[in-house]
């Protein structure tokens, strides 16, 4: 078996994990046992650009149950597990081709691992994989029916694909899914956000001021988290509909250039490029500390900050210090990219176990509907969308009311009034 990881010694550690990720992902687990008796995705090979983590490991292993031939690469340099990447080769025959911290090369050397094996599917974190088809090796989007692609950045990347009618094939957008992104974005995000900040600085949070840029479902997390843990919370937002709602929310409002010299953490949540940049660091308090919790570490101008900058060390495991002129010093965390997997583990297991859910059933929908899907991003049926969320209620024990026939007939009619 061809594969790529750093050590097959760490295998059983990782396994451990996998096991303790897989006790809260009750919905993924459900899916799995129906994959293996019936086989759905029996003879489709599957390539998968995701973040290699204890959450992906089950949701490779569903999909394994299902029939599908599965590879695995890592969407960011920065958020492989080793240890989990170790155990997918060798307790469950997966291959695997991510190293944590793998130089670009590496990176993209992965991907084509990932995809020799002339994938059917992709499944992306990011679009990569469907890019790299695309401008590399389109000798291979023959063999392509259809993709799934988890996050917002890749979503935006694909309908742009689409909207220049240069998308080759269906694909389904997880992150529109509402048990993916208002859970997974906002609760995932937000927790894992404070988390991989927390666990790198071990800076109190209570009493700082926080600006987050952006003030979508990651952002709205991240605040709602910043806020719970007693800070003073400014969000800057180009969209006027969501900057009244941080405001209704409870939130400061303003630009970044006025939020740039009084902000005591800058975390980045957009999804574009550029969102701090020269000019922000330049006024930026002595001991600013920035990161980024979107997809790509563009969100950050970092060659602006190495110009300004005139001496950098890693001061902590994670964080470098800027020591710009005039000795202010700022701190960039995981190089800029994803915090909460650079520096932490990534999203808490019971919220990715909706959005691995909705990776695999996606993956079946589109195994089962290819044919009559055009070339474009489709929604997660939203059959799926509501038997996720049954499905997650029940594995956490709860329930919720069913309409009455008295019920329906009222909501179908308009014949009563009041």
């Amino acid at each position: 078996m061809d594969y790529d990881v750093k050590d097959l010694g760490l295998a059983d550690q990782g396994n451990l994990k996998i096991e303790w990720a897989e006790r809260t992902m009750p919905v993924l687990r459900l899916i799995k046992q129906r994959f293996q008796r019936e086989k759905p995705l029996q003879g489709i090979r599957i390539t998968a650009c995701l973040h290699v983590t204890t959450e992906t490991a089950n949701l490779a292993k569903t999909l394994k149950a299902g029939g599908a031939d599965v590879r695995l690469c890592a969407s960011n340099p920065l958020s492989t597990q080793d240890d989990v990447a170790a155990a997918l080769v060798k307790h469950e025959g997966i291959p695997v081709f991510a190293i944590k911290g793998e130089d670009n090369k590496t990176y993209y050397d992965h991907i084509e691992s990932a995809i020799g094996h002339k994938p059917h599917v992709s499944m992306d974190d990011g679009a990569d994989v469907v890019s790299h088809l695309h401008s590399k090796r389109k000798e291979l989007l023959k063999h392509v029916i259809g993709g799934t692609e988890e996050t917002t950045t890749g979503v935006i990347r694909l309908r742009s694909m689409a909207e220049k009618k240069v998308l080759r094939f269906p694909v389904i957008s997880v992150n529109d899914a509402d048990t993916k992104h208002m859970f997974d974005n906002r609760y995932g995000t937000g927790q894992s956000t404070l988390d991989g900040i927390v666990r790198a600085t071990n800076r109190l949070v209570c009493g700082s001021t926080v600006v987050v840029a952006g003030y979508g479902w990651c952002g709205r997390g991240i605040a709602m988290r910043a806020k719970g843990m007693g800070a003073d919370v400014i969000v800057t937002e180009i969209d006027p509909m969501k900057g009244l709602e941080a405001v209704m929310d409870g939130y400061r409002v303003m630009p970044m250039e006025k939020a740039a010299p009084i902000g005591d953490f800058f975390i980045t949540v957009t999804g574009n490029l550029k969102v701090i940049r020269k000019e922000h660091f330049a006024v930026m308090k002595d001991g600013a500390i920035v990161c980024n919790s979107g997809h790509f570490n563009v969100e950050l101008d970092i060659p602006a900050l190495e110009k300004l900058s005139k001496k950098k060390r890693q001061i902590r495991p994670g964080v470098d210090e800027y020591t710009l002129n005039g000795g202010r010093r700022v701190s960039l965390l995981g190089e800029g990219r994803l915090v909460n997997l650079a520096t932490a583990e990534g999203h808490p297991s019971s919220v990715m176990d909706m959005s691995f859910a909705n990776q695999a059933l996606g993956a079946e929908y589109i195994v089962k509907n290819h044919k009559m899907l055009e070339k474009k991003v489709y929604p997660v049926p939203t059959v799926i969308d509501k038997e996720i969320a049954r499905l997650k209620l029940a594995g956490m024990g709860m329930a919720i009311d069913k309409l009455t026939k008295e019920q329906e007939k009222y909501l179908a009619s308009w014949e009563m009034g009041t």
